[in-house]
């Protein structure tokens, strides 16, 4: 039995018939996924709070009270860290005064040794 050229192609890679293969090797690039997905869950949850509010400007300032909350709990949180890098700052400068003052004490010392045979 004489098969067709199509067929004996088919089998000879091993990839299984030629219907049966996928053209598309990936499935495209993630970021673009993930901000598509993102906009879509913002859209619904856009639409949702229009329908319970009854009006899309209802919605709109129920959606800048929950994004003004978290602003509020950013810049709590950077002010603490303001304020604690500061205080670093702080102590790391008295531990630099205070090795300068231990490398002069021992400068010193160390030419009265010298000077004094």
């Amino acid at each position: 039995m004489k098969f067709l050229e199509p067929v004996r192609m088919a089998d000879d890679d091993g990839h299984g018939p030629v219907w049966a293969r996928s053209r598309r090797k990936s499935g495209g690039n993630p970021v673009v996924g993930l901000i598509v997905t993102l906009v879509a869950l913002f859209g619904a949850l856009t639409i949702a709070l229009s329908v319970a509010e009854r009006s899309v400007a209802g919605a709109g300032e129920r959606i800048d009270g929950w994004i003004a909350v978290a602003v509020d709990g950013v810049r709590g949180l950077t002010g603490q860290a303001d304020e604690a890098a500061e205080a670093a700052g702080q102590e790391a400068v008295q531990a630099t005064e205070k090795a300068g003052d231990a490398m002069q004490a021992g400068a010193e010392a160390a030419r009265e040794e010298l000077s004094n045979p």
